[in-house]
């Protein structure tokens, strides 16, 4: 932290990165509670980790909790104190139950504009009465839960001039659907792991909020936000609505100004903070750490450099969205990694090889860099695949 700028002191580039790696856990692992597994809390915290592709929160939570184990977010699932949902700029998150039944009314502005506005379902759907669609699928859901394919069939026969995967769309962006288990649970295979949906309420046993009111939504965007400024902070409004995939949060954060304290970002912009948050400062040491792929660390606000740089962002952002595991050196994206099977067989068949993949992004690893990278890319291996014969890390060329 440098002298007093226009919004107050003034935050350097390394002085916002030690204080996202720390509320994320990534400076020091969290650790375990004295009884019970800290995966809940730790989800909570985050306000969810991305999950389209349902094993990724597994790494997400081993690279920030001590002695993670994938029990303990499969037992989650099985208590049914987590699910995956579609949250956060419309894609599928990990969450706590309390979120899963709120957070979609907090984002329904966001979540039903996937097919009211400028999309392939918006013209398909086009003097269809979205809202009945919305309410003969949780009928149907009502009764048993359902795949895509099969609610989407079921809903058609009452539309039947709609194709069946936009009604299928429509209740997923206007209903709160989770995915049942077992989708989502560490090592679960075959027929039973087919995408199939059911509502917030009938999982949890307890109503969603609408959140219909307009004071009631706006209680809940500030807790929203508040909640985004202990995980993410210092942030910029522009940081929390790119995170949340929401816009018109202004008014919110003029609501939550009292409580908050102010900088001035390297680049001069205004940055809130909540006063009692971490800001350990740019000379706290940063382990070498594994970031899941689609970790919000590296997706969370509009100006990422204070994790990694527009070159080394583009980089790792495919055309369709793909974000790779990313390996933080002194807090900084500096490769990406990826694991890799042998042949076919899956890494817990006895004699398949399980390796990691990493590839460097324009810099090479000093030796204490690599050998750091080697024990911890042999420890993410242990525990993805822990049956494997053989762990390998292979880093590639810088």
């Amino acid at each position: 932290m440098t002298a007093a700028g226009r919004h107050g002191p003034t935050l350097s580039l390394d002085d916002l990165n030690r204080a996202l790696l720390a509320r994320q856990h990534l400076l020091a692992p969290r650790p375990a509670p004295a009884a019970g597994a800290p995966a809940r809390a730790e989800i909570d915290h985050l306000v969810g980790l991305q999950s389209q592709v349902p094993t990724t929160p597994y790494p997400g939570l081993w690279s920030r909790l001590e002695g993670f184990r994938t029990d303990d977010l499969a037992n989650r699932f099985d208590d049914r104190s987590v699910t995956r949902i579609a949250v956060m700029r419309g894609t599928v998150h990990l969450v706590t139950a309390d979120d899963a039944l709120e957070l979609p009314g907090v984002l329904r502005p966001l979540l039903e504009s996937g097919v009211r506005v400028g999309s392939v379902h918006a013209k398909a759907l086009v003097g269809t009465d979205l809202d009945d669609v919305a309410a003969a699928a949780q009928d149907l859901l009502a009764e048993a839960p359902l795949t895509s394919t099969d609610l989407g069939r079921l809903l058609g026969e009452r539309w039947p001039d709609v194709h069946p995967q936009h009604l299928a769309y429509t209740a997923r962006c206007y209903l709160p659907l989770v995915q049942v288990t077992p989708r989502g649970v560490w090592g679960a295979s075959g027929p039973g792991t087919t995408t199939t949906w059911t509502t917030a309420d009938a999982w949890f046993g307890r109503p969603s909020r609408s959140l219909r009111d307009p004071d009631e939504r706006f209680e809940a965007l500030v807790r929203l936000v508040r909640r985004y400024l202990a995980a993410f902070g210092p942030a910029t409004v522009m940081d929390a609505q790119r995170w949340s995939g929401l816009t018109g949060l202004r008014d919110v954060v003029g609501h939550l100004r009292p409580e908050l304290t102010t900088f001035t970002g390297p680049d001069g912009k205004e940055l809130l903070d909540l006063p009692g948050a971490p800001r350990p400062g740019a000379d706290a040491p940063a382990p070498l750490a594994l970031v899941a792929e689609f970790d919000n660390l590296v997706l969370g606000h509009a100006d990422r450099t204070r994790v990694v740089d527009d070159v080394r962002r583009k980089a790792i952002t495919t055309v369709n969205g793909q974000v790779p595991g990313t390996v933080l050196v002194d807090g900084y994206v500096a490769a990406t990694w990826k694991v890799r099977r042998s042949g076919s067989r899956p890494a817990t068949s006895p004699g398949a090889v399980a390796q990691l993949d990493v590839t460097p992004l324009g810099r090479t690893f000093t030796p204490a860099q690599r050998a750091a990278l080697e024990e911890r890319g042999d420890e993410l291996l242990r525990f993805v695949a822990p049956e494997a014969a053989e762990h390998v890390v292979a880093v590639g060329a810088g």
